[in-house]
């Protein structure tokens, strides 16, 4: 199904989209390295509370409403007539690396929960490794969308 009236604004949509992609990616960027600082304060520290403000408003302020509106544009240019098509193979890997983009965020989402009431039970390391994460799915996304191999 497509909406022949999206095909005019394919462009501004297109646009759109990449522009909340690039938010969601720095919020996903930027998050774990904080909790890399954060994992070795001391809990109930002025620092550490300090963290929680910081990551709740990035985590809620800017990483997710730049992931909604990442699906939203995403799913009008999915509608908008012969951007996608359905027969090739690239976006079914496209869709499973977002989906577990979707799910780091989550993971994200998760441990900033875990900090906030000082449950946090990773180390800094962990939250080094998970900080590459979303680097790998972003390549993968985008080869998947400018490469398109199959």
């Amino acid at each position: 199904m497509t909406i022949a009236a999206l095909a005019p604004a394919y462009a501004w949509i297109k646009a759109a989209h990449v522009i909340s992609m690039v938010a969601w990616m720095a919020g996903m960027f930027y998050l774990p390295r904080l909790f890399v600082y954060h994992a070795d304060l001391l809990r109930g520290s002025a620092e550490s509370e300090r963290f929680k403000l910081m990551e709740r408003r990035l985590y809620r302020q800017i990483i997710t409403p730049a992931m909604l509106a990442t699906f939203l544009f995403g799913i009008l240019l999915i509608l908008t007539p012969g951007v996608i098509d359905w027969s090739a193979g690239w976006w079914h890997v496209k869709l499973a690396a977002v989906l577990a983009m979707t799910g780091v965020h989550g993971m994200l989402g998760r441990a900033r929960r875990d900090f906030l009431h000082d449950r946090n039970r990773h180390p800094a390391r962990y939250f080094r490794i998970l900080n590459e994460v979303p680097t790998v799915l972003l390549i993968i996304i985008v080869v998947m969308v400018i490469v398109r191999p199959f």
